[in-house]
């Protein structure tokens, strides 16, 4: 019986047993099994052209975008509008059969946008072009989920099952449970306070299916679920990505349900036929991104406000002088910060200060 099979018949085991309290340890033993098959369908194999492998496209620029969605949504569209690449677009479906990257220029960064395929049901499986996909969305910093606003539901909710299904967390953070691997010594389970969904017996059944017979688990979420810890056991597998879901065709629908879509977290609308909010699309996946520009200035000179160092969020002074040159650090003095992460102007910080967007910052050495 090959992966497939295993998989499918696990699944239809899952749907015929009834969810209470007394089938909450079968169950959790099967999500164990079907999360381990699925990661094994999806690794790279030997056989088939190009099978299991991503598409040839290097990563560059600041922070990477990419589209997700099923075919003839608009993607190909948003990219022609927001970059300077034209894909090719037509009013039928898989008119994009490979990635194709585009750059957009926002505030001094450079961001790919990745126009990949589109997802069809049965992409987690491998069916159409998933596999490639898949390990393409897995490379992005964010995932722009496009979407026909007529067909809202039915669209997101498969989409969100098949990227759940190969491990694509979106905006989620890694649960709150501390596993380590030990050479001896047997399990030892900690919980912080009293769990509401996981048992000791029960993360000891997992932990023999995935032969770690030795280690040491801390849990300190008491509302970690079965799912959760299967992440943790799994988490070279897993990939927490932030996504905005991205409403195209507004133009289709009432204003009523415009209001409510509009409303909805991680969430932005337009309509590309008509060229209606495509770039507050662009705004939104900045916020996203949370990416911060910060302006260097030597002593006695104006900065360049027209060139400036992309950093992440929650950056500090250490990593941007990591983005002027390697060993800058080592020459470190003190740096003079001008803006909002400034208490007054300028502010003499050392390495770990933590710099705010469209900081000015001065870099005294020895």
């Amino acid at each position: 019986m090959g992966v497939s099979e295993k998989i499918k018949e696990i699944e239809e085991e899952m749907k015929r047993t009834q969810k209470n309290k007394a089938t909450e340890y079968h169950l959790g033993l099967l999500k164990g099994k079907l999360a381990r098959l699925r990661a094994q369908l999806l690794e790279p194999t030997t056989t088939g052209a190009g099978a299991g492998t991503g598409f040839d496209v290097s990563k560059s620029g600041d922070a990477r975008i990419a589209l997700v969605g099923f075919p003839s949504v608009g993607k190909s569209t948003l990219l022609s509008k927001i970059t300077k690449t034209k894909s090719e677009v037509a009013a039928y479906s898989f008119t994009t059969l490979t990635a194709i990257p585009g750059v957009l220029e926002y505030g001094g960064a450079e961001i790919q946008i990745l126009d990949l395929p589109g997802i069809i049901e049965g992409a987690s499986e491998g069916k159409g072009r998933g596999r490639q996909v898949i390990s393409a969305a897995k490379t992005s910093d964010l995932i722009m989920m496009v979407l026909d606003a007529t067909k809202k539901a039915e669209q997101r909710a498969l989409l969100e099952a098949e990227l759940e299904a190969v491990g694509i967390r979106l905006n989620r953070t890694p649960p709150n449970i501390y596993l380590k691997a030990k050479k001896a010594g047997g399990m030892k389970i900690t919980f912080t306070s009293p769990p509401l969904y996981l048992s000791e017996k029960l993360i000891s059944s997992i932990l023999r299916d995935y032969k770690l017979l030795n280690c040491e688990v801390l849990v300190r979420d008491e509302a970690a679920t079965v799912d959760d810890f299967i992440d943790v056991i799994m988490k070279d597998h897993r990939k927490y990505i932030k996504c905005l879901y991205v409403y195209n065709k507004i133009d289709c629908i009432s204003l009523e349900h415009l209001d409510s879509l509009a409303r909805e977290p991680h969430t932005a609308v337009m309509s590309c036929e008509l060229d209606l909010g495509v770039m507050d699309v662009v705004d939104r996946a900045w916020e996203e991104l949370a990416l911060l520009r910060v302006y260097t200035k030597r002593k006695g000179v104006q900065p360049d406000f027209s060139e400036a160092l992309i950093v992440r969020g929650g950056s500090t002074v250490g990593d941007v002088c990591d983005q002027v040159h390697r060993n800058l650090k080592e020459s470190f003095r003190y740096a003079l910060v001008w803006g909002k992460s400034a208490v007054h102007v300028p502010q003499r910080v050392g390495l770990g200060h933590s710099v705010c967007d469209e900081d000015v910052i001065s870099i005294v050495t020895k």
